[in-house]
């Protein structure tokens, strides 16, 4: 199929200038929202004495967002591609805005959760913004434009842990999410002034494939992510199980019937979409290993023989060069993406991501060994970020983009919270007493490490099916618009 681009009428001599703005305003977008996902990491221990709730109720201020996320992003691109990928990502960006205004007036349970789940309800930004991209950017630089809003996301999340550590030990919480809404607002004026409208296919939304995916999603997420505290063999949690199979595979049916489904399964079945998938969920879950390893080594104490007792704010300094990383293996990726194509970069990205949990299984005794660990983490996920959605836009029609890109960024998200219950169960299991404590024991993390490499290696082996991928760009033309014969142009 082309990689021909679908650009916005009227892009002419112009287009390169406008496209590299494109690009720079969409990546901001891409790191506001990540630094959405972080900012409450600091004070999560401290919600229930803010809130004045219990713990088991503050979590809902992490679980909101997680399922919000999971039911808003194949929506939302489902719609971009409808009704207009700009007109989504500007709804997106108000949501974060709006979220973040209801979570800095909040000093109570219920508002919180409103706030977080509103906030999770923008995390479609990076797969529209990347979408946005096929439209908007020139062939020849579509690879590392992509890479560059893939990569926003670690950047996003790298720098926004220390930030938010700051602000939370020295001022009012609640600095936080005026933050947030300060920089939505930012973005949101302007995507208005630099992002063009993408073409859009019209037709009738799938208002029952949306509830019906919608429904399955949170009911597996629901799940997974309290299976631990409720139970994994309690009745809530089977319960939730038999329905999120049912449900899903109820919703499977009613998809390859539709007309006009909010998830095309027959194009989710091509050979080189399923697989990029599945090697999604396989990184998805091996990138949730160091984000629950490094974090806890760094701060348990050092009485324990392997903790390095420092602070929330040192955690994050010690993460934030992987988010530079991750950018600066963002070019390099590129350049192996349009020589070799999106699947050898995705191969080499799946290694580099074992090797470094690999190595982190022998260094994880002093802060340079984590910061070594993480920088080589981030080189490969910059790898990875950048060529999956490379793989799924070469092979669907740019009507389907959005549609096609939320759904892969749903599969990482879905092999992230797998890895939390697995990881949970684990550390749960192999502790160590620490005074009046149940500590994770070393050998406990060093199991979740060995985890995560086996993850990244089987995100390799299924990555090996993928089809062989022209280099990106290769044949497409860059002086004018392709599109199929149904999209219509929409108006900027």
């Amino acid at each position: 199929m082309s990689d021909a681009l679908a650009r916005p009428a009227g892009a002419g001599k112009s287009a390169p200038p406008k496209a590299n703005a494109v690009v720079a305003v969409l990546a901001l977008a891409g790191i506001v929202v990540s630094l959405m996902q972080t900012l409450v990491i600091p004070i999560v221990p401290e919600l229930p004495k803010l809130l004045d709730a219990p713990a088991s109720d503050t979590a809902w201020a992490v679980t909101a967002t997680l399922l919000a996320a999971a039911v808003a992003t194949p929506v939302v691109g489902r719609l971009g591609d409808m009704v207009g990928k700009r007109r989504m990502l500007m709804v997106s960006i108000l949501l974060l805005v709006s979220g973040s205004l209801v979570c800095a007036l909040a000093d109570s349970l219920v508002p919180m959760i409103v706030g977080r789940a509103l906030q999770g309800l923008s995390a479609a930004v990076v797969p529209l913004g990347i979408s946005i991209l096929r439209d908007t950017v020139p062939s020849d630089k579509l690879a590392g434009s992509t890479a560059v809003m893939s990569a926003s996301l670690g950047v996003g999340g790298a720098l926004g842990l220390p930030t938010a550590a700051f602000i939370a030990d020295n001022w009012d919480w609640h600095i936080l999410f005026w933050t947030s809404a300060a920089l939505g607002i930012v973005s949101l004026l302007l995507v208005l002034m630099f992002v063009p409208e993408s073409p859009r296919v019209g037709g009738r939304f799938d208002l029952v494939g949306s509830l019906g995916l919608s429904a399955g999603l949170v009911s597996l997420l629901l799940a997974v992510s309290k299976g631990a505290d409720w139970g994994w063999t309690s009745g809530t949690t089977l319960s939730l199980g038999v329905a999120a199979v049912a449900i899903l595979a109820a919703w499977g049916r009613w998809e390859l019937k539709a007309k006009q489904p909010l998830v095309d399964l027959r194009t989710t079945a091509k050979p080189q979409v399923l697989f990029t998938n599945l090697a999604s969920i396989a990184l998805g879950f091996s990138m949730f290993a160091m984000s629950l390893v490094l974090p806890q080594l760094l701060q348990l104490p050092e009485q324990t023989g392997y903790g390095l007792g420092r602070s929330m704010l040192t955690v994050g300094l010690v993460l934030a060069p992987q988010g530079l990383v991750m950018m600066v293996m963002s070019a390099v990726s590129a350049r192996i993406t349009k020589a070799k194509g999106p699947k050898v970069t995705l191969l080499i990205g799946a290694l580099i991501v074992a090797a470094g949990y690999g190595l982190n299984i022998l260094l994880m005794s002093e802060v340079w060994h984590l910061v070594l660990v993480s920088c080589i983490i981030g080189a490969g996920i910059g790898f990875t970020y950048g060529a999956l959605p490379a793989l799924i836009m070469g092979a669907v029609d740019p009507s389907q983009t959005g549609a096609a890109n939320s759904l892969n960024t749903l599969m990482r998200s879905l092999g992230t919270s797998f890895a939390s219950a697995i990881a949970g169960v684990i550390m749960a299991q192999m502790t160590t007493d620490f005074g009046d404590y149940a500590l994770p024991s070393e050998n406990g993390f060093k199991v979740v490490l060995a985890i995560g490499a086996g993850a990244a290696l089987l995100a390799f082996a299924v990555a090996s099916f993928i089809p062989k991928h022209r280099p990106a760009g290769a044949a497409a033309p860059t002086d004018g618009p392709a599109q199929p014969a149904e999209v219509t142009a929409a108006k900027a």
